[in-house]
């Protein structure tokens, strides 16, 4: 595991070089990363309510550069509500600070960014959903963005290393995505120690995110991008499954803990070369009854049974992992076609049980045919083209309902056979 945890920091570094701050015990390093834009930084966390001593070690770094801290001021709620951007965006504007500090999880930097957009370029949120919107607003304006620099607690999206930033509209339940290199952190720091404080079932819902992220990249990898995510794909992914249940069994456990952290960015990496597809477009659709990750790890067999024809090579490169952890048999990487992908399927399915997940829709509390319809709906918007794009089967909003409403009836029953074939 060792060898698995040094090829993961080397990709790491090779993707953001010295722009990132990550492993064990470096959070007093934060001072150095920010001083460098300026000496007024606005700090947004909620850190306070998990460890206060951890807060003081930022402050105290801060001082030491002499930064002065504007705030704190508390951070976005899970799913980053659109309320939450536009509160942000006012304490961005009152304090006109040189950067903005925030420690959080994801949905509190996702908050963050989408914040300094409302604050600088002025408008509606909705204005930015969608690829390449804030760019386009930046080059007709000729502004600049406050620089976010992101401190992550809790290993999942991986919001502190990409160009996405996914903000909810709670009244519509309906999750919507800024994605633009303008918003990419210039700095960031993990300090992987951070995330001990996270709850079983935060710690679950980010590994299983940071999977999705994974899988779903090298699901519709490019030829010429195969090799670089196929390397992302499989290191991500083993050190997620290796250690998912060593990390809730001893939440103390700083190996568990260093490799979900390891994982999960290498699933940012991941959406920085490629993009995600089925399980998060109908994801954004279920805010209101399901974690993110948890929507993902539930859609995630359904839609590789979907994408069967295109992805047997990738599925035989996984199945070695799966079966070397006891998820599938180690004679399914000699399966063809949509047995290979049922197979495969049904060792996710597996690791979702060995945790106490549930596997099919109709689990869910609160779940209904609504569900089904706004996911529908959805995926035929326009801001989310680019995710059905992204699928290894590529769809138009013409053929969502004949490809994509099967797919979810398979994951609300949990029978594959449902599935259509393009």
């Amino acid at each position: 595991m060792k060898e698995l945890k040094e090829r993961a920091r080397q990709l790491l570094r090779t993707f953001k070089e010295d722009s990132y701050i990550f492993g064990v015990d470096c959070l007093d390093r934060i001072g150095e990363i920010v001083s460098p834009f300026g000496r007024k930084s606005l700090l947004i966390t909620n850190l306070g309510r998990r460890s206060k001593e951890d807060l003081l070690s930022i402050i105290n770094s801060l001082n030491k550069e002499e930064v002065e801290i504007a705030g704190p001021v508390p951070s976005a709620k899970p799913n980053a509500p659109k309320e939450d951007v536009l509160r942000l965006a006012e304490e961005v504007s009152r304090a006109n600070p040189d950067s903005v500090l925030v420690v959080a999880g994801g949905s509190g930097i996702d908050a963050a960014k989408a914040a300094v957009v409302l604050s600088v370029l002025e408008g509606d949120i909705g204005e930015y959903f969608g690829v390449g919107k804030v760019t386009e607003k930046i080059l007709t304006t000729g502004k600049e963005l406050i620089p976010v620099i992101p401190v992550q607690t809790a290993s999942g999206s991986a919001a502190h290393l990409t160009k996405y930033s996914n903000i909810t509209d709670i009244q519509t339940a309906q999750k919507k995505l800024i994605i633009d290199c303008a918003i990419v952190p210039p700095k960031a720091l993990f300090d992987y120690r951070l995330t001990k404080t996270m709850s079983s079932e935060l710690t679950l819902d980010g590994a299983f995110d940071g999977m999705a992220h994974c899988l779903e990249v090298f699901f519709g990898a490019s030829p010429e991008r195969f090799d670089r995510t196929c390397e992302i794909a499989k290191n991500g992914i083993e050190l997620i499954i290796a250690f998912i249940q060593k990390a809730l069994e001893d939440k103390e456990d700083m190996e568990s803990r260093e490799a979900l952290g390891l994982g999960t960015d290498l699933g940012g990496y991941a959406i920085m070369v490629g993009g995600t597809s089925g399980p998060h477009i109908t994801s954004f659709s279920l805010v209101d009854i399901l974690s993110h990750g948890r929507a993902c790890a539930i859609m995630s067999p359904y839609y590789t049974v979907f994408f069967a024809p295109a992805i047997q090579q990738q599925l035989k490169i996984l199945s070695k992992i799966y079966a070397k952890y006891d998820l599938v048999d180690p004679k399914v990487s000699k399966f063809q076609g949509k047995e290979l992908a049922e197979a495969m399927a049904e060792g996710m399915i597996r690791l979702e049980k060995r945790v106490g997940f549930p596997t099919t829709l109709k689990e869910i509390p609160g779940f209904s045919e609504s569900h089904i319809k706004r996911a529908i709906t959805a995926a035929k918007s326009p801001q989310l083209e680019t995710k059905l794009k992204n699928m290894p089967v590529p769809l138009n909003r013409e053929m969502v309902n004949k490809y994509m409403r099967p797919v979810l009836e398979a994951a609300k029953t949990g029978n594959f056979g449902l599935i259509k074939d393009v």
